[in-house]
């Protein structure tokens, strides 16, 4: 029987096409972030355990919180992966910042620079920025 292969960058192509990443950093925990973004923003993420995302490393399980928004009539989701958990890192050539938001609509890019001038406007938000994804070296670890 011949082998069949897995081609990670068709299925990682198809599945970031359409959308931007947002990088942020801020000291508030995962649940008061969403709450924040909630209230200010007129959001509803909901944390959605059973898509949280496990990586085995160092004989250890390490879970990393996920929190998804359809937006009403657009069609689009918004993701927000919490990228920290202890010392293990969701995505390591992210260390500095604390969460990913994946803006996935029909104009991701406009969106998701308006999403980051409303975040400047967050007290506790340090920094938020695009992150192309081509930066990404385990853009994999996102796919759920």
């Amino acid at each position: 029987m011949a082998k069949q292969v897995l081609d990670m960058a068709a299925i990682q192509e198809r599945e970031f096409s359409d959308t931007a990443l947002i990088g942020i950093s801020t000291s508030l925990s995962p649940h008061k972030f969403c709450h924040e973004v909630n209230n200010k923003l007129d959001m509803d993420f909901v944390r959605r355990p059973e898509m949280d995302i496990t990586i085995h490393a160092k004989d250890q399980q390490y879970s990393f919180h996920f929190f998804e928004y359809q937006v009403p009539l657009n069609g689009g989701i918004y993701t927000i992966y919490k990228l920290k958990n202890g010392a293990q890192f969701l995505l390591p050539e992210l260390k500095q910042l604390d969460y990913l938001w994946k803006v996935e609509c029909a104009c991701a890019e406009d969106e998701a620079e308006n999403i980051i001038q409303y975040l400047y406007h967050f007290p506790d938000i340090q920094l938020a920025q695009l992150i192309p994804t081509d930066r990404l070296k385990n853009l994999s670890h996102l796919l759920i």
